[in-house]
């Protein structure tokens, strides 16, 4: 059976499951919709969770990330999951005891405005369609190299996946569809990495075999790799960063990010009782833990592997020559994700960090006058089977949990953004009277717009799959995070406080990201080159979302107390809000 076959069995087989469950599942009612019926069990809630999280920035490009950016990259690692701890503690199980279907619902409820709840849709479909985007960047990887077709046309078809098991299932499909596509990708991320660590070190534990020792060399893993690298102009692997602060910054920023993202906190909305809500957060960081563990090795054995096939003797000895480049290189240069200049007409292919300055009279010296491969970070977990040289089966598994990652975060952002157009902003602003029935249709033509919105933003991405999703965790971060912990933990903030504070936040980021990246993403638009040396105080457009937080606290509070209180009935609410016990069903009338 060809490679192509097996691929397409994996995937199709996957998507025959999905859509099967989906309905199977089938929402019925808006509190299906919305949260799956309020009754799912922690351990089924904490699955999906996890696999709601782990999106395609976690499976496919958080790896290639760490593998070209060795510790520096990290910050990634570190703040999803410090975000998610304080999500987990600070913020699920008071959400849950509050007893609402949405975000915004209880920003509008807790700041008694219609305003506040309508700016909460706002920053959420931002910051949602953001996140979207780079789903769907991941899953148009994905698809361009397993079925063969261009990375649009994977983009496309992943949107018509999406829209077959989401738009009808809602929560509830979604739930148990995230529970099969959590089993599919922690599966497929983990065999290869076994194998790969198998190969390099003798280790089958790949967080282990990281640490090891390798097996062809006799040196230390890490140790051979930052001399690889070294030896090729690049900042060796195990490096501190050069910019200290943007590190914190940029781990602060996906910390509050993480913990104000819409499509996780409402995960914690679907389970019967608060002590459900804890459970279920406990649940979900194993099941995460099982994947983060494992990408700082899949992203070092992924960086040595592709290192070792440009030169097989080693980097001092002349370079592999194009035409015995190995078959997965051939496959992934039809994508477009990898490609080849020849700049010294010698028919070797040479890899190395032409940027460095301080190189250049090596290189020079070795007769290179530029790189000439240029690899997508994102491939490297897709195509670190191929590279490794593992059985096909392998790589068709890798196909299906790449694009399960993609496809079940898709969906929870997706419906969260549908439940706040339909939820909060049709039911409870436009048309309050608006009927079960109608609420349905409402929620169910908003995702399939959000689906195409996300398609066309999708098919000019603003950056790497996790370098946009950080773009949407510092707007969430911004916006949605601070109103939430004051919303739980301060009496005094009112209604004035939290529109001023969201805001504040959300156009100061927004304004600070556009004007790297361009106005709404639009290459061509940016009003200054997103470089070190034009940021403001050395601050990259992604670490920005905490100085945006920071903005929307002092915003918020300052305007807070400058005006009245909140009602008496409001401060009460808040303090029974504190005590996670005995939270009643979710309400929605």
């Amino acid at each position: 059976m060809s490679q192509f076959a097996i691929n397409l069995l994996f995937v199709g087989a996957s998507f025959a499951l999905y859509i099967g469950i989906a309905i199977w599942a089938r929402a019925g009612s808006t509190k299906e919709f919305y949260v799956a019926g309020g009754g799912v069990h922690p351990v089924t809630n904490g699955m999906a969770t996890a696999a709601d999280w782990m999106s395609a920035a976690s499976f496919i490009s958080m790896a290639g990330l760490l593998a070209s950016g060795g510790y520096a990259a990290s910050s990634f690692l570190m703040g999803w999951t410090g975000g998610y701890v304080i999500l987990a503690l600070l913020l699920a199980p008071y959400l849950r005891k509050f007893g609402k279907f949405t975000v915004p619902d209880f920003i509008g409820d807790r700041f008694y405005s219609s305003t506040a709840r309508t700016i909460a849709v706002a920053c959420l479909i931002i910051a949602s369609v953001t996140y979207v985007i780079g789903q769907m960047t991941g899953a148009g990887v994905a698809f361009s190299r397993f079925l063969e077709v261009s990375s649009s046309a994977g983009i496309w078809i992943a949107a018509l996946i999406v829209f077959l098991y989401a738009v009808f299932g809602g929560m509830k499909g979604i739930t148990y569809t995230q529970v099969a596509q959590y089993i599919v990708l922690i599966i497929a991320y983990t065999i290869p990495a076994v194998f790969i660590s198998l190969q390099l070190t003798g280790n089958p534990i790949p967080m282990f075999g990281m640490f090891g020792t390798h097996a062809e060399s006799g040196l230390p893993m890490l140790q051979l790799l930052d001399e690889l690298v070294q030896d090729l102009g690049f900042t060796a692997y195990t490096a501190d960063p050069s910019n200290k602060l943007n590190m914190v910054l940029f781990t602060m920023s996906l910390m509050v990010g993480t913990a104000g993202l819409p499509h996780v906190i409402i995960r914690f909305f679907t389970v019967p009782k608060v002590a459900d809500a804890r459970w279920s957060a406990g649940w979900a960081l194993v099941f995460i833990a099982l994947l983060y563990l494992t990408a700082p090795a899949v992203g070092s054995m992924a960086r040595l592997n592709l290192i070792t096939t440009i030169y097989p003797d080693g980097t001092d000895q002349p370079a592999l020559e194009y035409a015995e480049r190995p078959d997965w290189v051939k496959t992934w240069e039809q994508t477009g994700l990898i490609s080849f200049t020849d700049h010294n007409n010698d028919g070797r292919i040479q890899m190395y960090n032409s940027a460095n300055q301080a190189f250049a009279p090596t290189a020079e010296a070795r007769g290179w006058a530029g790189n000439e491969l240029t690899v997508n970070n994102d491939i490297l977990v897709l195509a670190n089977p191929e590279i490794a040289q593992l059985p096909g089966w392998v790589i068709g598994l890798i196909a299906a949990g790449g694009i399960a990652a993609a496809l079940s975060t898709a969906a929870g952002l997706l419906l969260a953004i549908s439940s706040a157009i339909s939820h909060d902003l049709i039911k409870k602003t436009i048309n309050p009277n608006i009927s079960e029935k109608g609420e349905m249709l409402a929620a169910r033509i908003s995702m399939a717009v959000a689906i195409l919105l996300a398609t066309y933003l999708g098919l000019n991405p603003p950056g790497f799959a996790a370098q946009t999703v950080a773009l949407a965790f510092g707007i969430a971060g911004a916006s949605l995070f601070p109103v939430l912990m004051m919303g739980i933990f301060s009496k005094r903030v009112n209604d004035k406080g939290a529109i001023a504070g969201m805001l504040a936040g959300l156009i100061t980021t927004l304004l600070y990201i556009f004007t790297y990246l361009g106005w709404l993403f639009i290459p061509g638009t940016n009003m200054l080159p997103n470089t070190p040396d034009n940021w403001l105080f050395g601050i990259a457009p992604q670490s920005f979302g905490v100085i945006g937080a920071i903005i929307n606290f002092s915003v918020a509070f300052a305007v807070s107390s400058a005006t009245q209180a909140p009602p008496q009935e409001i401060q009460d609410l808040v303090e029974s809000v504190r005590f996670p016990k005995g939270a009643g069903a979710a309400v929605d009338h």
